[in-house]
């Protein structure tokens, strides 16, 4: 990831598009992934990716440094995300996604479960199907890494209300994995 000082922070403050270009250029990868993961298809989170660097560029004299420039940027793009779920209403079925997770759970042969039961790859899909606000929060989690003081300040949600809808996640993940056959 390329390096952003707080010299390209202040240049891009004063309209510098050379300086924004070196941060969308830092930015774009760790955000398109958030982006996909949230939104689960490749157009929407491109989209989004867009709609957040310009929010970014709209809003950067607004950056008063009171948290790091990568939280005040997650802060960004999660609000663009969840904006985007909320307006499309989507607790997203994917075509096929069920005969693909049963599929895995029937599997026998043991090393065909091991290359291709990707527990990633099932808790995603699984998560497709959460409130927006868990998905966010099991994203930046479990997907991002996050630990959950940094949640609570990119999400703008107390300690707690992160904590329930984490657990809440798990649960309704949990659930789905015995409904499948998933021990």
């Amino acid at each position: 990831m390329i390096k952003v000082d707080n010299d390209i922070i202040e240049k891009c403050k004063s309209g510098d598009r050379s300086a924004f270009r070196t941060l969308v250029l830092a930015y774009q990868p760790m955000l398109y992934s958030l982006s996909l993961k949230m939104l689960c298809h490749e157009e929407d989170a491109k989209d989004a990716l867009q709609d957040t660097f310009l929010k970014v560029w709209q809003n950067i004299s607004s950056f008063d440094g009171r948290c790091s420039f990568s939280t005040w940027i997650y802060i960004i793009a999660s609000r663009v995300c969840l904006d985007r779920l909320r307006s499309a209403r989507h607790l997203l079925p994917l075509p096929g996604d069920e005969d693909t997770l049963r599929d895995y759970a029937d599997d026998t042969d043991p090393q065909r479960s091991l290359e291709s039961c990707e527990w990633v790859r099932i808790a995603r899909l699984l998560a497709d199907r959460l409130s927006a606000k868990q998905r966010l929060v099991f994203t930046l989690c479990h997907f991002e890494g996050l630990e959950q003081a940094e949640v609570v300040q990119i999400t703008g949600m107390s300690a707690d209300k992160v904590k329930k809808n984490l657990y809440v996640a798990r649960q309704t993940i949990r659930e789905r994995l015995k409904q499948l056959g998933y021990e």
